[in-house]
């Protein structure tokens, strides 16, 4: 894909969305950054499911050290690797009070040296909390940049430096977000919805998805049988 077609996907995904946002529930950065962890593996339904339950018990590092383990363990039970990120959690917010006086670190490095802290989780936490100009690779992310050819890569730190790079700065703030909403809604693992794709034209997957599925028929419903 050449940088000229890449603008155009951008110029077309900001017509589409000019300000897109994470769909985490969210009041502080401690709460960000809490459940961008907690959505490792999982949805972001799930996670505001359990963080609408949790926040409002604890919302702080201390407050989560208070409430304990099992108790956060049983809120966040139905989110998937629930056992390890509690663990994490856990660990992240005594290394905040011990290291960071209970704020989340505003560069990179003391991020991701946070328990449960990867580059996606540190790179969200800086754009999102900090409006850094940084791209945060998840599945969604991964599959939409590898399926349109817009920055091809084996892993995601590879499609994170590729996409960085096309990306001009005028958009990379919101770069993440669009192809993070294009992936769960329209570009999808299993089959994508090429037919409502904004991007379409300018994609280069070979096996777009073109026609929209045939409206289900109403089954028959069998008359009553008279006596």
């Amino acid at each position: 894909m050449n940088q000229e077609k890449r603008l155009e996907i951008l110029k077309t995904l900001q017509a589409d969305n000019p300000t897109p946002k994470t769909e985490l529930e969210y009041h502080s950065n401690f709460e960000l950054l809490i459940a961008v962890v907690l959505s490792a593996q999982a949805t972001d339904k799930s996670v505001n499911e359990a963080t609408r339950v949790l926040f409002p018990l604890a919302n702080t590092p201390q407050a989560v050290l208070d409430l304990g383990p099992e108790k956060f363990t049983d809120i966040i039970k139905h989110i998937g690797l629930y056992r390890s990120k509690t663990k994490n959690v856990m660990k992240l917010c005594e290394d905040l009070i011990e290291h960071h006086n209970s704020q989340v670190p505003t560069d990179f490095d003391s991020l991701i040296k946070l328990p449960g802290v990867g580059q996606k989780t540190a790179s969200v936490v800086m754009n999102v909390a900090f409006e850094k100009p940084t791209i945060a690779v998840d599945t969604h992310v991964f599959r939409v940049a590898n399926r349109t050819g817009y920055a091809k890569g084996k892993t995601p730190e590879i499609v994170q430096k590729k996409m960085e790079r096309y990306t001009p700065l005028p958009y990379r703030a919101d770069a993440h977000h669009w192809f993070i909403l294009l992936g769960r809604y329209i570009c999808k693992a299993r089959k994508p919805e090429c037919w409502k794709c904004p991007i379409e034209q300018y994609c280069e997957y070979k096996e777009k998805n073109l026609e929209p599925p045939e409206p289900k028929k109403p089954k028959k419903r069998l008359l009553p049988i008279e006596d």
